[in-house]
């Protein structure tokens, strides 16, 4: 069996899929290293461009370099619907995968896809004037394609399932779930930060967000205001907050004085310093509505963080009950859920090794294992 995987599309920071992106490096990786233990599979041949070459051609698989400007979207469309196909036949593959969830119109070779969330009809049902109407038609009607006529689809939690079942009514048979695997986060051995530096010296919660409405970046801010005024009213001094994923707290519906503790940060360029914050912090906030998967709270739970995250979506699956799962709407909920997390010592011990324990269910040696059960299905 030769494996094609279409890493073509695949650009690192453009466009929203970086978790795809990073997912996809992951699986290239793993399948490669456990190549010669599959005599089943003579080959693994991955298309991919210019811009991603330096991530994906790793030893043991075929790299071949597509020629056109991937982020062209003329050329993306054409490589999408018709031009798969072409490169398939012409390396001989015998099964395809797509690791970003859409395949060709037609497609003669056993492929399987990898749908990550079914955010496109999220935003089109809660959210309609948040991305162009047309574009986001295009990928709901694609991706609805595709799950209906691939061989074999891949999904990362029970929760995209489910969605999927309802709009593909009798897709279950064809769809396996298989969680994403996790990379290991560590902070740099000296421990010393080269770009940023923590607030109030380690007295501060930690939160991950970003713009978009789903990642719920207002009701953290209206979360931590909660907290902070229950705080002061019990005369206690409250933690800061410091939110990743936002310029700062302006437009959002926050208090002045609960504002004056929030650091805000857009992005963290360099990781070890993203680590570094993340491991200082009292307590790990996630309030997000809607996640494929969701990795920040495992990157907590890695850095002997306790987790207070949002009951959506996949999360439940994510988490258990090594993290605080809350109604991310209902602010006294969470007021009270990081109350008890930043005072009571016995809990968060408690959380912290259950964080460690939970982390072990996404080793990347189970994934991909799975992951070949999955190529090499007759």
């Amino acid at each position: 069996m030769r494996l094609l995987i279409d890493c073509y599309k695949l650009v690192k920071g453009a466009g929203k899929s970086i978790g795809i992106y990073n997912l996809t490096g992951s699986i290239i990786t793993h399948l490669a290293a456990t190549l010669p233990e599959k005599p089943e599979c003579e080959e693994i041949i991955v298309l991919g461009n210019e811009y991603n070459q330096k991530d994906f051609d790793v030893s043991g698989v075929t790299f071949v370099k597509v020629p056109g400007n991937p982020l062209n979207k003329v050329n993306m469309i054409l490589w999408e619907l018709f031009r798969v196909p072409v490169w398939a036949k012409k390396y001989h593959a015998d099964r395809i995968l797509f690791p970003r969830g859409y395949r060709p119109l037609f497609c003669s070779v056993k492929d399987t896809i990898i749908v990550h969330d079914l955010i496109p009809f999220y935003y089109h049902k809660y959210f309609p004037d948040t991305f162009n109407k047309l574009e986001n038609a295009y990928i709901m009607n694609r991706l609805k394609a595709s799950i209906r006529r691939a061989n074999r689809v891949i999904t990362i939690s029970e929760y995209s399932l489910k969605e999927m079942e309802e709009m593909c009514p009798g897709c279950r048979d064809r769809v396996h779930v298989i969680y994403n695997g996790y990379n290991d986060v560590s902070c740099p051995q000296d421990g010393k930060f080269k770009e940023v530096s923590p607030p109030d010296n380690g007295n501060y919660l930690f939160a991950v967000t970003s713009g978009l409405p789903h990642k719920n970046a207002a009701g953290i801010l209206k979360a931590y205001d909660s907290y902070y005024q229950q705080a002061l009213r019990k005369k206690e001094k409250p933690l800061s907050l410091l939110a990743v994923g936002i310029e700062g707290t302006e437009g959002y519906s926050i208090s002045e004085e609960a504002a004056k503790h929030v650091t805000c940060y857009k992005f963290i360029k360099d990781f070890g310093d993203m680590c570094l914050l993340l491991k200082g912090a009292r307590a790990f906030l996630f309030l997000s509505y809607m996640e494929g998967f969701g990795f920040p709270p495992l990157e907590a739970m890695q850095l002997g963080v306790p987790v207070v995250c949002s009951d959506r979506s996949s999360l439940p699956e994510v988490v258990k009950d090594a993290g605080i799962l809350v109604d991310p709407d209902d602010f006294e909920a969470v007021t009270k859920a990081l109350e008890r997390v930043v005072s009571d010592e016995a809990l968060r011990e408690k959380l912290i090794e259950k964080g460690y324990q939970n982390i072990r269910r996404f080793s990347w040696e189970s994934r991909t294992e799975l992951y070949w059960e999955e190529m090499l299905r007759k």
